[in-house]
């Protein structure tokens, strides 16, 4: 897989750090090894790991992943929907989408569980390491994802997404009481420059628009704020930065808010992931609007009640 891109900064940065906190996947030592491999360039020109890149700098960089050899593992699933080309699951909080193959892990993932599942009926194209799996998600968030079983369907599904032509809404618990019952943020978000595995919308890293409405649903205890979401775009953590960018982040939010409170919602609630669940999807599938919802987690059951 090749990535070509234009750097979009305001000060000087040496190359290893810039693509370690673009890419969070890729530690620095392993982007500081791609550049020895010559899988780097800035401007067309080979470069140095300690070389310092400038705005408008063009970056290309090549990376070569290898099969993982994954092997199917008997896993519970929660399946909403299921058909020949298809599979929609309500997956739970912690546990991890896919290997990826810089990583030591390949086990229990939900890759796993699919080839288990589907055995061999799974779409060839796409990484081998997430088969059919078209969209990223956070493995502290309890989600309604989609499985292409087909070629055909994992290009449907891949092409929808980029259209913005499927609705997805969401439930989340925020810390705080929010007042207006409706909101819209609109904002750039990319990479921290300081901490790789963090989203900002303050001097992102390759920044890229985000929209995210939401409508106040109940309050609790008088601390937190119940809201209902719909993203436009999907960028990644765009939910979890949006909110906490403007004073309400997610509850428990391990990365984007406060240790204290989440010590203190957890001991109350017996909640120790991040208080967001994708519970809804509208898509068109077979030339009709379909509409698939996934019942909340027991954890958000013992916050949010019912």
């Amino acid at each position: 897989m090749k990535y070509n891109f234009c750097v979009l900064s305001e000060k000087s940065k040496r190359v290893d750090m810039y693509l370690s906190a673009l890419f969070n996947e890729f530690s620095r030592s392993y982007i500081q090894k791609m550049i020895d491999r010559w899988q780097v360039t800035v401007n067309g020109k080979t470069i140095s790991k300690n070389l310092k890149i400038n705005h408008k700098d063009e970056i290309s960089l090549e990376i070569k992943t290898q099969s993982l050899d994954l092997c199917p593992e008997k896993i519970d699933l929660e399946t909403v929907y299921e058909d020949n080309e298809i599979l929609i699951l309500n997956k739970d909080a912690g546990i991890n989408v896919h290997p990826v193959p810089w990583e030591w892990w390949k086990e229990w993932t939900l890759v796993n569980a699919i080839l288990y599942h589907c055995k061999d009926n799974l779409p060839s194209i796409g990484w081998v390491e997430r088969p059919g799996i078209v969209h990223r998600l956070d493995k502290d968030t309890s989600w309604l994802i989609m499985i292409a079983k087909t070629d055909k369907m994992m290009n449907y599904l891949a092409q929808t997404i980029k259209d913005r032509k499927i609705g997805k809404y969401y439930l989340a618990v925020v810390s705080g009481i929010i007042t207006e019952s409706n909101f819209k943020v609109e904002s750039y978000i990319g990479r921290d420059p300081n901490n790789r595995q963090r989203m900002t919308t303050r001097n992102p890293v390759n920044p890229k628009i985000a929209v995210t409405y939401w409508e106040v649903i109940d309050y609790i205890d008088n601390k937190y704020t119940l809201v209902k979401l719909k993203i436009e775009t999907w960028r990644t953590h765009q939910i979890r930065v949006h909110l906490a960018s403007i004073g309400y982040p997610i509850i428990w939010d391990k990365v984007y808010w406060n240790p204290k409170v989440n010590k203190e919602v957890g001991t109350l609630y017996q909640l120790h992931r991040q208080a967001l669940h994708a519970y809804e999807l509208d898509i068109e599938l077979y030339w009709k609007e379909v509409h698939f919802k996934a019942e909340l987690k027991d954890d958000m059951k013992r916050i949010i009640g019912g």
